[in-house]
Formats: structure tokens, C-alpha cells, sequence
């Protein structure tokens, strides 16, 4: 598959820790594979694991969230379990502020003031059936008041590099300064997935019973036979329209995760998820390129205590191109600088593998450094110097 690797070095020299992403410039490219025509203000979708967006409309418009912003909540919720801070067994105890009563008209799971509920309970509140009270319930629960559980929302949308998306609320009732986007809330899903596994599995329960009451999951898109999806998030206000971001999986284990937004029907937000959805899968293969763990390349290394470091990535590296072209597909990979120069710590990334169709790129993957190099001797680094001297008088 890769027909072709050639090592050219740049100037600019970007070392900097970070994990394994890929960036795809599949988006402006669009692999020349037409989309389908979608009735949504805004849509995207993109592939789990490698990144990529096959197709898009105003993904970074901002919209108001609904109840997609509830994904976001939920991480945070997930969050608190994985590290411990809260169980699902834990008591919560319904004060005024959470009480249904309160969200007359809108989405809840029927909370009664003074009721003692399950953190487990809760959570299903949240994530199946949009509860707006147990929201409220949770958040208070685990930051003590909504305003600081907000707080850890908005700090998590910036660790995302969310550049589209704000929250004031922790359900997602209309305030003129909550947003987000079709791009942001793929990340966000994404996130829930990769992160939080247990959590979202939630996602996947087609309903909840509480208080003698059963409410379905709104996602009606689960229960949809021609498509493997197992989650996410549905969203409606006056003001946002019809939101529901879904991800699905292939019998190839490709996964995808499609936003759309601003839909004018209920059921117009499956219909257009659908469609999406079977494009993408009957247009696109996702594989994995590189192993994580195994070096690529090794390269010399000066002013170390090595004479050479191996480069690769800790994460699997996956590329999605349309079916049928793996075998046409070129990669070269590229160094951020002229020359390698110790210290260099373990995952600190030094270049990118770049890959290309029709002599265009599509995509690349960061190429990290495979272990921690500390620097040379007072004598090898001399040495060094004079090597590299050497080198730039020909250069």
C-alpha cells in the first residue's frame, strides 16, 4: 500500500507532546465523491477512528445545541464516575431546583422534590430520555452548584479545542449565549466514545422506566434495521430545530459519526441521519495504516546519548479513502526539522506521515518519537557539533 516513502525535511522545528491525531483534508477535497443533499441548516460526518470528514455543510456554523448539549453534560458525568469522585450507587436527594415541576413542557424524567434517586438512575435520566431535571440533579450532586458543573463543560470544550461551542446551561434550554457546531458536537461524541466506554453504552438503551413512567429514547434511529447504530443524542427547541448527532458501525468495524442540525421535522432528522449515514459506508473504507508501538523509521539523532531514534506512533494511525483505492494510495513522510537534536521524550512528535491520491494529500498522522533519548556526554556532543558544522558547509 505504501508505494512510496521519502524523508524531506523542513525548517520550522514543532515539538510538542500530544496524542496520535490524524487531520484529513478530505472536507475541501471531498475525494471527488458527491454528498448527498441534506434539508439541515448545517451537517457533518466524520470517521470514528481516523478523523476524516467525508462531507459537510457549515460544520462550523454555530447553532443553538438543544439537548445535544446534554452530551457534554454526560461526559462530565462519565468523567466523575471513571475517576471515582461519584458512584452509581450513590444516593442523590431531589431538592426545588431539580423538582420536574420546573421544566414544565420539556423533557424530564419526573423527579419528585425530596426523592431519593440513584447516581446509575440519574445518568439513564440524562442520556435516554433528556431529562432536564436530572441534570439539574447531577450537577449539583457532583460541582455542588450548576454554574461550576457548567464550568467543567466549558474547560472540557477547550481541552477538545472546541472553537464553536460555549455552555450557560446544563441541559440545553435556548440562551442566546449557548452554541455549538456540527463539527464540535462530532468531537464531542467522539470523546464519549473513545473515553468514557462504559458511559456510552447508555447511549445504546432504547428506554428508561422511573417513577412507574416509560419514556423511549428519542434517537428513533436505534431501532433502525438497515443500520448498526448504537447511539447518540437528540435536540429540539423552537429556536435550534430538529438536532440529532448518531454514530454506527460496519461489518468492517468502520465507524461513523454524523451531525445534523436545524432539521425542520422530527422525523426529518432521522431521515437525513439515514441517509448520510449509508452514503458514507457504501462510499468510504476506513483501515489502519500504522501500528501503534512500531517504528516507521529510525532516524539519527544528534547531542543525544543515542546515535539513533526510532519514530512511530503510540496510537493506531487509521486513513478512510473511498472503496476500492487502497492499493493507489502514496505516503511519504516528512521531518519538522533539518536535523533531530536530543532531549526527546517519549511521544513528542517530529514529523507527520503524509498520504495521497491523485498526486493530492488527503490526509496525514503524527510521527512520534518511540522513547525518551536524554542528551549526550560533554565529548559526543562536541563531536556532534562538529559533524553538523560540517553538514551546513554543503548544504
Amino acid at each position: 500500500m505504501l508505494n512510496k516513502i521519502v524523508n524531506k525535511s523542513k525548517i520550522a522545528l514543532t515539538a510538542s507532546l500530544c496524542a496520535v491525531s490524524l487531520h484529513t483534508m478530505a472536507e475541501e477535497l471531498q475525494f471527488n465523491v458527491a454528498p448527498p443533499q441534506l434539508n439541515a441548516q448545517t451537517f457533518i460526518l466524520m470517521d470514528y477512528h481516523s478523523g476524516a470528514v467525508l462531507a459537510s455543510l457549515n460544520p462550523d456554523q454555530r447553532q443553538y445545541p438543544a439537548s445535544l448539549t446534554k452530551m457534554m453534560t454526560s461526559y462530565v458525568v462519565g468523567t466523575a464516575l471513571k475517576q471515582g469522585k461519584i458512584n452509581n450507587t450513590d444516593t442523590v436527594t431531589i431538592g426545588e431546583s431539580a423538582w420536574g415541576k420546573n421544566f414544565p413542557g420539556s423533557s424530564k424524567m419526573f423527579l419528585n422534590l425530596n426523592q431519593q434517586v440513584s447516581v446509575a438512575d440519574l445518568n439513564r435520566g440524562i442520556v435516554v430520555v433528556s431529562g432536564n431535571d436530572a441534570c439539574v440533579a447531577l450537577a449539583e450532586h457532583i460541582s455542588g452548584s450548576t454554574q461550576v458543573f457548567i464550568d467543567s463543560m466549558n474547560k472540557f470544550a477547550q481541552q477538545f479545542g472546541l472553537k464553536n461551542t460555549h455552555f450557560t446551561t446544563v441541559h440545553g434550554l435556548d440562551d442566546e449565549n449557548q452554541y455549538s457546531s456540527a463539527r464540535d458536537m462530532a468531537i464531542i461524541g467522539a470523546h464519549i466514545i473513545r473515553d468514557l466506554p462504559e458511559e456510552y453504552k447508555l447511549y445504546a438503551e432504547k428506554e428508561f422506566t422511573f417513577n412507574k413512567i416509560t419514556q423511549p429514547n428519542r434517537n428513533g434511529l436505534l431501532w433502525e434495521k438497515t443500520l448498526k447504530v448504537d447511539g447518540m443524542k437528540t435536540g429540539h427547541t423552537d429556536k435550534a430545530g430538529y438536532n440529532l448527532v448518531a454514530s454506527a458501525t460496519s461489518n468492517n468495524n468502520m465507524r461513523l459519526i454524523s451531525v445534523v442540525m436545524g432539521v425542520p421535522t422530527y422525523k426529518g432528522r432521522e431521515v437525513e441521519s439515514k441517509k448520510l449515514l449509508q452514503w458514507g459506508f457504501n462510499s468510504f473504507e476506513t483501515f489502519k495504516t500504522l501500528e501503534a508501538g512500531k517504528a516507521v523509521s529510525k532516524q539519527t539523532l544528534y547531542y543525544g546519548a543515542e546515535s539513533e531514534v526510532p519514530l512511530g506512533v503510540l496510537q493506531d494511525g487509521f486513513i478512510t479513502i473511498p472503496k476500492g483505492r487502497n492499493t493507489e494510495l502514496k505516503a511519504r513522510f516528512e521531518l519538522d526539522s533539518r536535523h533531530l537534536e536530543a532531549p526527546l521524550v517519549k511521544g513528542q512528535v517530529v514529523g507527520k506521515v503524509i498520504y495521497q491520491l491523485d498526486g493530492k494529500d488527503v490526509a496525514k498522522v503524527n510521527l512520534q518519537v518511540m522513547k525518551d533519548v536524554e542528551e549526550g556526554g560533554f565529548f559526543s556532543k562536541i563531536w556532534d557539533w562538529l559533524v553538523l558544522t560540517i553538514k551546513g558547509l554543503f548544504d
